[in-house]
């Protein structure tokens, strides 16, 4: 099937590594142009070379107010055009809700949840007919995930945040939508797997949760993104897609 992904164009925020860059990978593959950013200089110059010509990079933090707008100018100035955007940002730190610290919670407010949100209004604001975001949220906007209170109190705000912005700008023919990944094999769920104390046995727990039996690859969670940001899902707007081998036991 042709996603109709030729030469268009897309910021990739959180992209130098795992999820970001699974679904930039998948993008250019299919004929896209792509803008990746992420705070590490060293992670994206080493995702750049991977991606070859049809790629740019920009490092900057999310949380920057100027940051949206840098990487709208790279995209313009550097392919011509912009068509959407996947905004992505680090999970918040591990601890129940009540005991992360107010600092703890402010902090975390201004990386996973304002940042992600001044993008996605300064990228829609610019997207044409036919453009797409997308946030990467988590199963955590469903159903709380133990011992990680922060994003439990934060992403599930995101998704409200997607859901009303599809409101606003579809009349303009722009789609706002959230993926939700679960037990994805990432450097985020490998942390998580060290902080039991026993990686090996928590990743296997992990995996017999899962009705697919299995842990998901970063390149699984890439082609869906793909999909959704493409023309080819041009009807797809306002909702949540789990990509999480059927862990999720909301309907």
């Amino acid at each position: 099937m042709d996603l109709g992904l030729a030469d268009r164009v897309y910021i990739l925020t959180g992209a130098s590594r795992g999820l970001g860059f699974a679904t930039a990978r998948a993008l250019v593959a299919d004929g896209a142009r792509v803008v990746i950013s992420s705070r590490s200089p060293a992670g994206v110059e080493a995702a750049i070379a991977a991606l070859g010509d049809a790629a740019a990079g920009v490092p900057a933090d999310l949380t920057a107010p100027g940051t949206p707008d840098l990487l709208l100018r790279t995209a313009t100035e550097r392919f011509g055009r912009c068509d959407g955007a996947l905004i992505s940002v680090g999970g918040p730190g591990q601890g129940t809700a009540a005991s992360r610290t107010d600092d703890e919670w402010r902090a975390a407010f201004e990386t996973v949840f304002l940042g992600a949100v001044r993008a996605a209004r300064t990228f829609a604001a610019a997207l044409p007919a036919g453009g797409a975001i997308g946030f990467v949220l988590s199963t955590s906007s469903r159903t709380p995930i133990p011992g990680l209170g922060l994003s439990n109190g934060l992403r599930p705000g995101l998704a409200g945040v997607a859901k009303d912005m599809a409101d606003e700008y579809g009349p303009r023919g722009v789609r706002v939508l959230s993926l939700l990944p679960g037990r994805v094999m990432t450097d985020r769920n490998r942390e998580l797997f060290e902080a039991t104390g026993d990686p090996e046995r928590a990743a296997a727990e992990a995996a017999a949760s899962v009705p697919l039996g299995r842990l998901g690859e970063p390149e699984e969670f890439g082609r869906v993104a793909a999909f959704l940001l493409s023309p080819a899902a041009g009807y797809l707007t306002g909702i949540s897609v789990p990509v999480d081998g059927g862990a999720l036991r909301t309907l």
